[in-house]
């Protein structure tokens, strides 16, 4: 009785204490947000270099929580210098990464510069993951694969399949994380 009549006057410090802890925790669980599976290893600042049909280039992507955690938001340039003939171009995206509220999976949605809209559906392959596109079967589709080569390196690949063809590789290529 005696410790029970100790903490009565304390009471509502301590609870409001708690509560403020439990607040807190909260928060900082909501500022990490969702953990983002096989995905989670894009996370941060990347730069690399590579080549394809475009030419070769040189560019950088993030991948970066927003939304509270809900969405995660890659955005992305690459930058081709003037080459056989070619004028230098520059070619910028943003992806949102999101997870389907029926199936709990991973999809994105990609906007580009050249005005592209395409829906991914994402999963998982040996080390990465791929993002492969939705759609018609009359029209293109399109995939991409990311695939860890190390704590802070990574294999990218971006390839195009006409209606009723195999997919080929358009871009290759090589990237670090950045500080």
């Amino acid at each position: 009785m005696h410790k029970v009549a100790f903490l009565a006057p304390r009471l509502p410090f301590i609870l409001v204490s708690m509560k403020c802890m439990m607040v807190a925790i909260l928060f900082v669980g909501s500022l990490t947000g969702q953990d983002w599976g096989p995905a989670q290893f894009l996370v941060g600042n990347w730069a690399g270099q590579g080549g394809g049909q475009p030419g070769q280039g040189t560019g950088a992507f993030s991948f970066s929580p927003e939304l509270q955690g809900k969405i995660l938001v890659r955005k992305s340039f690459s930058e081709y210098p003037a080459a056989n003939g070619k004028p230098a171009s520059r070619h910028d995206d943003l992806l949102i990464v999101y997870r389907d509220e029926t199936t709990h999976g991973l999809r994105a949605t990609y906007f580009d510069s050249e005005g592209h809209v395409i829906q991914y559906i994402i999963t998982t392959s040996a080390g990465g993951v791929v993002f492969a596109s939705e759609g018609a079967p009359s029209g293109p589709r399109f995939r991409m694969s990311y695939i860890s080569t190390g704590k802070n390196t990574l294999k990218f690949k971006f390839e195009i399949a006409a209606p009723g063809k195999e997919f080929a590789p358009y871009i290759e290529a090589a990237a670090h994380r950045q500080p």
